[in-house]
């Protein structure tokens, strides 16, 4: 094996690796206290008023001292991204499939919950002690139903990817499609409504007739989040099948 290579500073720092130096970073300052300031920002006023400026002036610093800690606002975002997400859901002696219907539901309840991972989160890989975690739990138990590591993994990026794609069509749905968009499911039905026609669009058309579009309110937080997880679930038991049947 060649020599390791050398962590990004801002890695380092998540796993409190960071090389001891003589001209250290601001005493009282951490990274978790960067990282929370820049994280209350974004849940209020979204990644537009996260800037380093902002940061520091909500931390009572000077900006030139974050730099110790995040050297530019990718790693600031890096670790914002690692500092948002909770501790996931243990497997303890669930079944797989429970499991995996927690893990999914859980992704997307926090990802709902700030909406700004929503942009960063799929160009940031998991590099920090928390998503890593994410990850590890599903691999572990994936591999443990009987998958191969690289099935697991194209699976894990398959359900992180659906609990993204919901919690994204939730918030659009609880607030605005965009900014001059309709307000809420509501207002997007009404806007399809005027714009569809049968020949054109006819499976969409059928759909509004039939009312689907306008379903109550838990075809966005539940019901709708509940199938699609399903069919998902259902193909992995079927892999998981033909993996058994293979090997016997």
């Amino acid at each position: 094996m060649g020599p390791e290579q050398e962590l990004p500073t801002v890695v380092a720092r998540m796993w409190g690796r960071e090389p001891v130096s003589r001209r250290g970073p601001r005493p009282g300052l951490t990274l978790e206290r960067i990282t929370d300031a820049a994280i209350e920002i974004a849940d209020a006023e979204g990644l537009a008023g996260v800037r380093m400026s902002s940061v520091a002036a909500r931390l009572g610093v000077s900006t030139m001292s974050l730099y110790g800690y995040v050297a530019s606002k990718d790693d600031l975002l890096t670790a914002m991204v690692d500092a948002a997400a909770p501790e996931p859901p243990e497997p303890g002696i669930l079944p797989w499939r429970e499991y995996l219907a927690a893990w999914t539901r859980a992704n997307r309840d926090f990802l709902a919950g700030h909406p700004w991972l929503l942009e960063v989160s799929p160009l940031t890989p998991p590099t920090g002690p928390h998503t890593l975690r994410w990850l590890d739990r599903v691999l572990t138990v994936l591999t443990g139903a009987g998958l191969a590591a690289a099935e697991a993994i194209n699976i894990a990026s398959t359900l992180s990817a659906y609990a993204a794609s919901s919690a994204t069509l939730q918030s659009a749905m609880s607030g605005t499609v965009d900014d001059a968009g309709p307000e809420g499911l509501a207002g997007y039905t009404a806007l399809l409504t005027q714009l569809i026609d049968a020949d054109g669009y006819p499976g969409l058309a059928a759909a509004l007739e039939s009312g689907a579009f306008g379903a109550a309110p838990d075809w966005i937080e539940d019901a709708d989040f509940t199938f699609g997880l399903t069919l998902l679930l259902d193909g992995i038991e079927a892999l998981i099948v033909r993996r058994k049947k293979a090997e016997s």
